[in-house]
C-alpha cells in the first residue's frame, strides 16, 4: 500500500473537521504534561471544539483551497489542530486561558469566520466572551429598559388610578342625568 493511501484518510478526518467550521486555531503543546492536557481537552470537548494533533502537511493538503489554507505559514514544528463548528472564539479562548499557566502552550494562530489573525490578533479573539456569555449580556440589556418601562407604567397606573378615580367622581356628580 502506498504512502499516500494510508495518509489520505487522516486527511479525510481532517476536512470533515474543517468543513463547516467557524474556527480554527493552531497551537504549540510540546512539553505539556499528560494532567495538564487531559484538563484542557476536556474543557475543549465540553464547548464542542475538536482538538486533535496532526502532521503539518496533512493539515496543509486538507485545508488547500479553503479559508484556513492562510495557516499554512504557521504549520510549523508540533502543532496541535482545535476546530469548532458552533462557538467561533472557543478555541483560542480557552487554550489561551490554560496557556496562561502552562508555559509550553501557545497560540500560533487562527482563522475565524473566513479571517486570518496572526499570533497577536489570536490573543486578542480569545479575550471575547462566548456566545453564551454575549447572549445573556444582550438578554440583560434588552431586559433593562423593559423592566423599568414597566416599573414606570405601573407607577403611573397605580397613582393615575387614584387621581382618575378622584376626579370621575365630582364629574359624574356634575353631569346632567339623561331622561
Amino acid at each position: 500500500m502506498a504512502k499516500v493511501e494510508l495518509k489520505q484518510p487522516i486527511i479525510d478526518e481532517i476536512k470533515a473537521m474543517l468543513d463547516g467550521a467557524q474556527s480554527a486555531v493552531v497551537a504549540e503543546y510540546l512539553g505539556i504534561t499528560v494532567e495538564q492536557d487531559t484538563k484542557l481537552r476536556k474543557e475543549l470537548r465540553e464547548n464542542g471544539v475538536q482538538y486533535k494533533v496532526f502532521k503539518n502537511t496533512l493539515i496543509k493538503r486538507a485545508a488547500e483551497g479553503t479559508d484556513f489554507a492562510q495557516l499554512d505559514p504557521n504549520l510549523v514544528g508540533p502543532t496541535a489542530l482545535a476546530v469548532s463548528k458552533t462557538d467561533a472564539t472557543a478555541p483560542a479562548r480557552i487554550i489561551a486561558k490554560y496557556a496562561k499557566d502552562i508555559e509550553c502552550l501557545n497560540l500560533k494562530a487562527g482563522v475565524i469566520e473566513g479571517t486570518y489573525y496572526d499570533q497577536a490578533g489570536i490573543q486578542t479573539i480569545a479575550t471575547i466572551p462566548g456566545r453564551e456569555e454575549l447572549l445573556s449580556k444582550l438578554l440583560g440589556s434588552l431586559q433593562s429598559p423593559i423592566t423599568n418601562l414597566a416599573r414606570v407604567l405601573n407607577q403611573i397606573a397605580e397613582k393615575g388610578g387614584e387621581g382618575a378615580a378622584a376626579e370621575a367622581a365630582p364629574a359624574a356628580e356634575e353631569a346632567p342625568a339623561e331622561a
